[in-house]
């Protein structure tokens, strides 16, 4: 493999990584066995930290496929907590509001799914990359400021319920969607459909375009499979 010349990573990014440091971490081990004091690595399409699964790394000249592969769909399994809300829609901050559950079943959950699949608008959530003239929007969110944001035109191609726990109020779901699809957003409107609440406690990217999560290296696998493949070229 020719990580210069360019090469494509699937890593499976672990829970709390952001996915700087999984570019940081593999730019820095590569530089170091190939010897080179600057090396192109990015990113196809960011994974919060509190989610987990497929990232895809592009180096050297592959990163001109960046843009291609972020425009491929992706699935993801989420776990949502039902009737309660976070300013940041996932766990990242402190629940803020508790409603009622007591009408939602199994039934209103897929009734309301249905809802979403298709061709929707989304708000992205505050805490996202999301620039607002010119500024990105979580470093607004974290100063205390509102940016206003604006719908943009999505796809679900599918989604449906894995399992729904009544007694937690827990709703397992798998949803596969295009580019720019934030599910914590969808997990806002979802709560918001049930008249309730509803934020993310779990999240794994399990596939992107043919890639799925189990094609991908464990973080803890990154060194040694580099070290391999570098020295097997020398």
């Amino acid at each position: 493999m020719d990580f210069i010349q360019g090469e494509v990573i699937y890593i499976d990014k672990p829970l709390t990584w952001t996915s700087f440091q999984v570019v940081a971490k593999v730019r820095y081990q590569l530089s170091r066995l190939l010897g080179v004091k600057k090396l192109k690595v990015g990113h196809a399409g960011t994974l919060d930290p509190l989610a987990t699964g497929v990232v895809i790394l592009c180096t050297g000249k592959a990163t001109k496929r960046i843009d291609e592969l972020q425009a491929h769909t992706k699935e993801y399994v989420a776990m949502l907590k039902l009737g309660a809300t976070t300013p940041s829609f996932d766990l990242e901050k402190e629940i803020d509001a508790t409603y009622p559950t007591e009408h939602i079943t199994r039934e209103l959950v897929l009734q309301v799914l249905e809802l979403f699949r298709g061709t929707i608008q989304q708000v992205p959530p505050v805490f996202s990359a999301v620039k607002v003239d010119g500024k990105r929007a979580y470093k607004l969110a974290r100063k205390g400021e509102e940016p206003e944001l604006k719908a943009k035109t999505l796809v679900i191609d599918e989604i449906e319920l894995l399992n729904f726990d009544a007694a937690n109020m827990e709703a397992e779901i798998r949803v596969v969607c295009s580019k720019g699809t934030y599910i914590r957003a969808l997990a806002r409107d979802i709560g918001k459909a049930l008249n309730s609440g509803a934020h993310l406690i779990a999240l794994r990217r399990t596939r992107v375009g043919d890639v799925k999560v189990e094609d991908c290296l464990k973080m803890e696998e990154v060194d040694e499979w580099l070290q391999r493949v570098v020295s097997s070229e020398l």
